[in-house]
């Protein structure tokens, strides 16, 4: 049990967290919890719990597969379960979501037993096709090429932080672009084509190498408030957004090449 100081209420709920993940972790088949915290003065807590078997790309680049658990005593009274696979090498969140399928589930902490276990099978449920989907979608976008100024339209797309950013961005209006924006491409587009973990044979000149730069960045090397924000970013917020966001690009650039950077 998390060693958190709280009120009763608090406590209540960081037990049923914990009795949810039991149902998931209790089944057995080599699911594991791996870690447990807290974030903050105690307000949200998160554990994990690491899935048996690994998503390989190519010959040996690895993505661990895990359950995640957060709730926050915000008045809310709701726990989010989401499937988030890891790539090993550089700690990657791989988030997405397929298919207009969500990769995550929420549970109320007023479900009783019964209702708690069916959400547990629906994680797992999600867990286990989004694993599948990922693995043939991640190996088949490490054989498909892209070049560095494609990758350079993808980031810019991807990491556009409102609607107006991106139709500069489709029009080509780079006077428009501000300070903030295009130092934030140019950290993207660095972590790209220079970080370690993008040389691999998996990521060098790849479109699974352009996806994993954007999380790369977002996760490992962009800056924020705290652990709290950067985890809702991340898992819940504008981060997971545009992680999104190249990943639907990336499907998109699959289909259809570079003309999906081309206005429409």
């Amino acid at each position: 049990m998390l060693g958190v100081v709280g009120n009763d209420y608090e406590v209540v709920q960081n037990r049923d967290a914990f009795s949810f993940f039991d149902a998931i972790v209790g089944g057995g088949d080599g699911i594991l919890y791996e870690t447990a915290g807290a974030l903050g003065k105690g307000e949200r807590i998160f554990i994990t719990a690491k899935l048996p078997g690994y998503i390989r790309i190519g010959r040996g680049d690895l993505i661990e597969k895990y359950v995640f658990l957060t709730t926050s005593h915000d008045g809310y009274g709701s726990i989010t379960a989401a499937f988030t696979p890891t790539r090993v090498c550089c700690n990657n969140t791989l988030h997405a979501a397929l298919n207009n399928m969500t990769n995550a589930v929420k549970i109320r902490h007023t479900q009783n037993a019964q209702e708690r276990l069916k959400q547990a099978h629906k994680v797992m449920g999600i867990s286990n096709t989004l694993s599948g989907q990922l693995d043939g979608l991640f190996n088949r976008w490490s054989q498909v090429r892209i070049s560095d100024k494609e990758v350079l339209r993808l980031v810019q797309q991807a990491m556009a932080p409102s609607k107006e950013v991106l139709q500069n961005v489709l029009d080509e209006n780079i006077d428009e672009y501000s300070s903030h924006f295009l130092n934030t491409v140019e950290k993207v587009c660095e972590f790209a084509f220079s970080h370690p973990t993008q040389q691999t044979d998996t990521t060098r000149g790849t479109l699974f190498g352009a996806y994993n730069a954007i999380s790369g960045y977002l996760q490992n090397v962009r800056t924020y408030k705290s652990e709290d924000v950067k985890l809702k970013s991340i898992l819940f917020g504008s981060g997971f957004n545009k992680t999104q966001s190249a990943f639907n690009l990336c499907q998109e650039f699959e289909k259809r090449g570079g003309t999906v950077f081309e206005m429409n």
